[in-house]
Parts: structure tokens; sequence; C-alpha cells
């Protein structure tokens, strides 16, 4: 993917594209990637990064739902194991099985959600992943070896997908790009284009060069997630709110505190979440909360009863209590929930979607989970299709394989998450000596990396490389500010930018990587 190229094809093309797609998250790079492979003309703009917001901030989990099991929303169980399914198929440089131990402390919770857990396993059916079954104390202990033994009765281990957010939605940006869709970050839609009271289109405005671009498009569809009612407002000014947001964060610790291949999952918190310590990427995310909240920024930042909440939890079940000091990085993230009843909790909410059109003919995606991006994306097209009046073309998406699929990517060693561009990437190392060179001693990230994600993955800014091509913002802040100042002179030399550039993007990372610390003075 090459930003360059992507501008030039709606600079120099006047063509009415067949459709336009507002929000470069899971929900609208799952569009771009069903339109373009469907056969439409597609465009997608992002105002930010690719996964920017919600996308890249999950829990690293395609998985049912298992509260969602708790609430009787079979249908949405249902649904979102078979798209885990299809996930794991098309992705599997990228989702892989974990095994989750639900540790139990009372006599009654054994059989209770063993019971539960053995329906999660006959809805997956031939989808499964594993067997759950009951564990002894002694096995619940060989798979959790830190877990809090006093009490400790056994425990219940069951199977789900993990995934990394961020790196499947590179890959979906790539396979879009593949398929014929245009994507474009830092590009700001500003306006709707409404001339006889139908939207006709966007006004763009690109944030790199502070260019304007008229659009026109047979369908424009609103993908924003917690900004969709502001962009409803570009097409309707007096349009109600149809979503409210609910803010969850993640604390991340060191691997010691679960050395272990399992995740534990803890049914029922103080607040009624469903709570998860997981390993990823040689370390721990613990998560999450949900805390209302009303305003909607780019960069939420965790509250300090939210951090407590989570290092509390944690210590209950955790042998070796986890202190501040101990947590590498914190990141929050925002979820878009269609509104229901004022009165009900944020964590009972389902995470189904809506569909909307507006009187103007605005099409609207609200609401959703990672998992079901896919099937998502394939209800907004059937709707799409009719409204724009396009020649009909069914999904193929289920069976389409992601860019960079390969079912042995664990060959390809610290490189595996680039599945099948491993090799194209080994090349690339190979040219110049410092490319294998270590950003920091402590991982194994390169210099080359930073070159390839500029040269391949629309990577802009350090922000780009370190939150989100790579991860490292997220497994240990202070690690990435320690070399974003070598990222960003990497990065210079491949998009021709000067000091004064290097010097502000360092800036500007290390205002943004401080609330990711622990210590944010």
């Amino acid at each position: 993917m090459n930003r360059t190229k992507m501008l030039a094809d709606i600079s120099t093309n006047t063509k009415l594209w067949d459709i336009v797609i507002i929000g470069g998250g899971a929900t609208g790079m799952g569009i771009a990637v069903d339109a373009a492979s469907r056969g439409y003309k597609t465009v997608l703009f992002e105002q930010s990064d690719f996964g920017k917001g919600t996308s890249s901030r999950s829990t690293k989990l395609a998985h049912g739902g298992v509260r969602y099991l708790q609430q009787g929303n079979i249908s949405l169980v249902l649904e979102a194991l078979k798209e885990r399914g299809i996930m794991t198929r098309n992705a599997p440089h990228l989702v892989k099985n974990l095994s989750f131990i639900v540790p139990i402390y009372d006599w009654w919770e054994g059989p209770f959600y063993g019971i539960g857990l053995k329906l999660y396993d006959l809805l997956a059916g031939k989808q499964g992943l594993g067997a759950s079954k009951s564990l002894s104390l002694e096995e619940t202990i060989k798979h959790i070896p830190t877990i809090e033994t006093e009490g400790l009765k056994g425990g219940v281990m069951y199977h789900d997908g993990q995934f990394d957010d961020a790196r499947m939605l590179i890959n979906l940006a790539q396979t879009a790009h593949k398929q014929g869709a245009t994507v474009l970050n830092y590009m700001q839609v500003t306006s709707l284009i409404n001339k006889i009271g139908i939207v006709e289109g966007v006004e763009v405005h690109d944030l790199e060069n502070g260019e304007n671009y008229s659009i026109r498009s047979k369908v424009v569809i609103n993908a924003t997630g917690v900004f969709t009612d502001k962009i409803r407002k570009l097409d309707t000014p007096d349009a109600k709110p149809i979503l409210t947001s609910s803010q969850g964060i993640h604390i991340v610790l060191d691997k010691s505190f679960l050395p272990g291949d399992s995740a534990i999952m803890v049914p029922h918190t103080d607040d009624g979440r469903v709570l998860f310590a997981v390993p990823w990427h040689d370390k721990v995310i613990v998560g999450t909360t949900e805390t209302p909240v009303s305003e909607f920024p780019l960069e939420p930042v965790a509250f300090k009863e939210e951090i407590d909440f989570l290092i509390s939890h944690a210590s209950r079940y955790l042998a070796k209590d986890p202190e501040l000091k101990d947590i590498k990085s914190i990141f929050a993230g925002l979820r878009p929930l269609v509104k229901e009843d004022e009165n009900v909790n944020t964590a009972a909410i389902s995470r189904e979607h809506t569909i909307n059109i507006s009187r103007n003919g605005l099409l609207t995606i609200a609401g959703g989970k990672w998992t079901t991006y896919r099937k998502m994306a394939e209800d907004v097209m059937d709707q799409a299709i009719l409204l724009g009046n396009l020649p009909e073309q069914k999904c193929i998406t289920e069976s389409l394989q992601i860019h960079g699929y390969h079912n042995h990517s664990e060959i390809f060693d610290h490189l595996a998450e680039y599945g099948s561009d491993a090799a194209e990437l080994e090349q690339l190392l190979q040219e110049n000596n410092h490319y294998r060179n270590k950003l920091h001693n402590d991982y194994t990230f390169m210099e080359g990396e930073v070159v390839w994600a500029v040269r391949n993955e629309m990577a802009r800014i350090p922000e780009d490389f370190l939150a989100r091509r790579t991860r490292l913002l997220f497994l240990d802040a202070q690690a990435s500010i320690h070399i974003v100042e070598k990222v960003a002179i990497i990065m210079a030399m491949e998009l021709g930018k000067n000091e004064q550039w290097i010097k502000d993007q360092t800036h500007n990372f290390c205002e943004v990587a401080k609330y990711y610390t622990s210590n944010r003075d």
C-alpha cells in the first residue's frame, strides 16, 4: 500500500464511485473488503490512522462472548462463534486457539460454569476450538502456577480465539487494496455532498498536505464507531443521537504474573463485567472495565478508579498482587453502543449492530464487535446494493483469505504476525546492515521494520508504527518513549521529512504515550 498512489486515485480520477466509506476501523475496513471483492468501485477515508480508535484497543479476543451466553443472547453467541471460525480459517497467521480457565472457589461454581461452557461448545459445533473440561486443583495450578490458591477448589477450561486487532486491521486494509479498493488514512470528511436532497458524496480534507477533494458516489456509508452521530449530523443537523458509549481499559503486566500459556476468565466482577487476564506478546493483558462516558476523544485516557479496579480484581486471582509500579502500559478504548433504555447499565447492553438509512440516503452502521466485523460488512453491503441500485453481486468474504494468510507462520519466529509477508520482509532486512539492528534491547523489533511499515503499510508518523504496526506502546509504554526519536529519524528518511518534523513527532508521541504509563506526571 502506498499513500501517494492512493491519492492519485482520487486526484486524477473524476469517476463516480460506487461506495464511499467513512471510518477506517474494523467495521469500515471490513466493508471495504466486502465491497471491493464484489467488484464495486470503493474508497475509504479515515480521519487518523487505521485503527487509531476502538479497533486497536480490544482485549484481543476473537470469541463468541461468554457473557452474552449468561444474558441468554443465544443468537449473538451463535453468530459470533461462526464468525470466529471464519476468522480462524481466513487469517490463521493472526488468530490462534487459546485455553481459558475459570478458577473455582465455591462448590457451586464448578457445575454451574461447567454446564454453561458445555453449551458454549455445543453452539460452536464443528467450528469449536476444543472441548471444555473440569480441572482438579492440581491441574488448575499446573496450567496457572501463579493462581491464588487460598480457597481454590479447581477450575473449568474452555477454548476461544485470540488475535492481534491492529495487525488484523492493517491486513484487512491490504486485502481491500488487493481487491481494488482505495484506502486512505489522515483524510477527514468535512461535509456531505447533498444537492437535490440525496447524499451524493463527501468533501474530504487531507490532513497531511492540506488539499481538499470532492468525491462523488452512489452510496456513502458511515462506519465511524463512537463518532457515528457526528457524521449523522452532517447529514441531518437535528438528528437524535443513536449511540451511547462506555470506556473500557486494560493494564499490561510482565509475563511473570501469568507465566503459562492459559488465560484466566472471571465470569462476574463487582460491576457485572467478565474479567480476563490474557497472555499476549510475552506480556499479560488484564481487563476490562465499563465506565459510562459522555465525551468521545480520539485518545481516551484511563481514569484512576478504573486502574485501581483492575489492580484490585487481579490481586484476588493472582498469588502475586500487582501494584501500580508493575504496570507496563495502560490503554483505554471507547465502545460504540446502540442506545437503549437510559436506565440500563452499559455492562448489560448488547454489542449487536444496527443499520440505519437516513431520509437523505446516508447509510449508517453502528454497534457490533470485532469478531462479527465480516458479517456486519456483509449486512451493510446487502443494503448498499439496494440503496445505490448497484448490480447485484454475492458476498465472497466467508472464504476470502486475509492478506498475510499462512498456516504455519510460526516458522518466521518473531516475524510470525507478518504471515506470508515475512519472507519479503526478510529480503528487505538484507538490503542494509542497519536494518537488523534492534530498536530496543528488550524487544525484537528492528529498524528495517520501520522502513517496511512506511513502504508497505502506510505508516505516516512514529505513533502509527509504535502503536499499530508494532504494538510496543501497548506492551511497554516507557520502552516506546525510549526509542521514538530513533523511529522518527528512520521514518523521516523514508518520507523526506526534516529535523523539525522529527522533533515535532517525537514530542507529540511522548505527549500521547505518557497517558499509557503508570507515572503520568
